[in-house]
């Protein structure tokens, strides 16, 4: 498959590029020898001499191993490969509050999972079933998103919306009277009661002026 074309599709689009389109950050890829070999040297550090160094300084939880990066890795890296730049202005994009607020969802786990017949969803050997209110119309056989957020929660998403659900304790038993969709819930409309003009209103005043100009015509008087 052409490079393009497997840019643009989206099955094999990865999660990181999910992410960076998200984002509107186009990535830039290594096609030249020369820059994959300088990825693999990377890759190399990262995954080998990295888990090295943590494992000499005792670290043995996630806690421990972000301050080794932030305050000893992360350092001694920058100042031995790091590269001045030519401008030093700042080029980076100011996030727009849209992609503020989204974040989280940005940087989850996506997965595609299908609507069953009754309206529940399987993702990760685990059941969830779909509320009666939503925000959003929801058929069977809908593609859903289910999302895992970095803090281990699980999100599922239709059309942009959130979906409402629950964690089902074990295989939902076969129902015959599920619904056919889940409406999406709208709020009441308000009733109000038909609207009543007051006696001095334009329109009754301009309704009395026709009638008094038509009994005028014909010769009567009130």
């Amino acid at each position: 498959m052409h490079m393009k074309e497997a840019r643009e599709n989206q099955d094999t689009k990865t999660q990181f590029g999910r992410a960076m389109e998200s984002l509107a950050i186009e990535p830039i890829f290594a096609n030249s020898a020369q820059a994959k070999g300088r990825v693999e040297r990377l890759f190399n550090t990262l995954q080998d001499r990295l888990i090295k160094e943590m494992r000499l300084a005792g670290i043995s939880d996630m806690a421990s191993a972000n301050q080794f990066l932030e305050e000893t890795f992360i350092p001694w890296f920058n100042k031995r490969f790091g590269v001045a730049p030519r401008r030093k202005a700042n080029l980076h994009r100011a996030l727009a509050g849209k992609e503020r607020s989204q974040l989280d969802s940005i940087f989850s786990r996506h997965d595609s999972r299908v609507v069953q017949n009754d309206f529940t969803i399987q993702h990760d050997k685990q059941f969830y079933q779909l509320a009666k209110d939503q925000p959003v119309t929801i058929c069977k056989k809908d593609k859903v998103t289910v999302e895992e957020w970095l803090d281990r929660t699980v999100h599922i998403r239709l059309r942009g919306k959130e979906i409402n659900c629950q964690v089902l304790p074990a295989r939902p038993k076969p129902s015959r009277t599920t619904p056919w969709v889940l409406a999406a819930t709208t709020p009441n409309h308000i009733q109000r009661s038909p609207y009543q003009p007051s006696p001095n209103h334009p329109w009754k005043r301009r309704i009395h002026a026709d009638i008094l100009a038509q009994q005028l015509v014909k010769g009567r008087h009130f």
